[in-house]
């Protein structure tokens, strides 16, 4: 199987379903299409990376542009990874869902991203409460019920 580099070189772009969740809730594993294709300048906040890391890709979002490399995150993560501009190879200029496309130049995805990322850090600190509450009630012998 050819990898992604291949594929962009010789298609220009690169079409797959996603996986994972690190991207909820803008992208939904098994179920959104995204469409990659090779930048053509060095990406801006809040573009799409899909990167390498450790030999598999990642699709995270750029929050800061730094020289020679891009500090990203997931929109369901809570770790910055600093990306090395050699490790860039595409930025997502479109999604599908449910036979939809959606471009990234679109108002509304912009309002999304612009929204998503200002709650950042209201998101960080709930997960970081959640996080210290499952650490607390691990200690007391509580179990969540599931």
């Amino acid at each position: 199987m050819a990898s992604f580099e291949e594929l962009l070189k010789k298609d220009g772009k690169l079409v797959y379903r996603t996986r994972g969740v690190s991207m909820l809730p803008m992208l939904h594993e098994n179920r959104d299409l995204v469409i990659i294709r090779v930048p053509v300048s060095r990406l801006k906040r809040y573009d799409v990376a899909l990167y390498r890391r450790e030999g598999a890709y990642v699709l995270h979002r750029v929050i800061g542009v730094e020289e020679g490399y891009y500090r990203i995150l997931g929109d369901n993560t809570y770790a910055v990874e600093l990306v090395p501009d050699s490790e860039v190879i595409g930025v997502l200029t479109s999604f599908v869902r449910k036979g939809k496309t959606y471009q990234v130049t679109d108002a509304k995805y912009r309002a999304y991203v612009r929204f998503w990322q200002g709650i950042y850090p209201i998101r960080k600190a709930a997960f970081l409460c959640l996080k210290a509450a499952a650490r607390t009630a691990k200690r007391l012998g509580i179990r969540r019920k599931r």
